[in-house]
């Protein structure tokens, strides 16, 4: 039997599935560290399905992909796109970023693997905006064409962080301050969560208790430290800026989703928030953003969904 792969490569983990019907079967996770080498991760994967020829597949990689050779940014592996997939014996192999995978992923999830937040509804095959809060900040629109979703590439995670609010300056301040320049990762990420709970235990003149944006989250949604509350409050307000800011940059009326790890561990939190109506606040704009869905994605394997919908879409047979 010949099937098509899929695999999500972080700096930690590797996880692979095979397709089936156009659906994601015999999900697996490897760490990274075990193999010296993507090309004997993926083997032992193959490995794991003797009956199984697998003919061609796709991999979303953490770090960019501008040509032949890959090098990860968060762990040893380097690899020539076109000697592994000779070396794995496949047909076609193509590598993508890992954001373009999620990018790709939302135009083939159902209601049950996400979540809007406000008003809106989403317009077929018109411009979507997708970024991600996690150990960094991604962000992707798609675009549609004659031949099918394209993603445009870019850095919008690092654009200035533009403050709206009495809160917002004081962490532009702190933020300059330290770094010499605020740009919108350094408040929408794992560690931004943190300089945001910093820079407010400064402005409101409190001590700083925590340093895991894990215990800040997790006192925020239980409601045992003000601080902490106040803090995943603004990232909400912040968020809901920056996805209205993307949404006013290319008309995404395909609406606006927000991937990576950190959103969905507080869903409710945000959605009884301030993030729409930031979202919304463009002044004489507001009209023309209100009308746009947003989303949370709560698909946990969206990375692998992302690769395989790039893989139907780009697959040359």
């Amino acid at each position: 039997m010949s099937v098509n792969f899929v695999a999500d490569v972080g700096g930690t983990n590797i996880r692979l599935a095979h397709i089936a019907d156009g659906k994601l079967t015999n999900v697996k996770k490897y760490l990274c560290s075990d193999y010296s080498t993507i090309t004997a991760a993926i083997q032992a994967y193959f490995a794991a399905f003797p009956k199984i020829k697998f003919t061609a597949g796709c991999l979303g990689v953490a770090c960019p992909v501008n040509g032949d050779f890959i090098s990860m940014t968060n762990n040893s592996w380097q690899f020539s796109i076109t000697k592994l997939q000779e070396s794995l014996g496949l047909q076609w192999l193509d590598v993508i970023n890992d954001f373009t995978a999620v990018a790709h992923a939302v135009t083939v999830l159902n209601q049950q693997q996400k979540e809007q937040v406000g008003q809106g509804q989403a317009v077929a095959t018109d411009n979507i905006a997708v970024f991600g809060p996690g150990t960094g900040l991604g962000v992707k629109h798609l675009t549609h064409t004659s031949e099918g979703w394209l993603a445009l590439d870019g850095e919008g995670g690092h654009v200035d962080f533009a403050a709206v609010d009495e809160e917002d300056i004081a962490i532009l301040r702190f933020l300059t301050a330290k770094h010499g320049h605020a740009s919108a990762e350094e408040v929408m990420s794992g560690r931004g969560l943190l300089q945001i709970y910093q820079a407010l235990a400064e402005h409101k003149g409190v001590p700083a208790v925590f340093d895991d944006p894990v215990d800040i989250t997790d006192r925020a949604l239980d409601g045992s430290c003000e601080l902490s509350r106040a803090t995943l409050t603004q990232f909400c307000r912040i968020m809901g800026s920056f996805a209205g800011n993307l949404a006013l940059n290319m008309g995404t009326r395909g609406g606006v989703y927000i991937g990576g790890g950190i959103a969905p561990r507080f869903l409710n939190f945000l959605k009884d928030s301030d993030f729409r109506m930031r979202f919304e606040a463009k002044g004489r704009f507001r009209d023309y953003v209100a009308s746009i869905p947003t989303f949370i994605i709560t698909e946990p394997d969206h990375g692998l969904i992302g690769a395989m919908a790039y893989l139907a879409q780009n697959h040359k047979g």
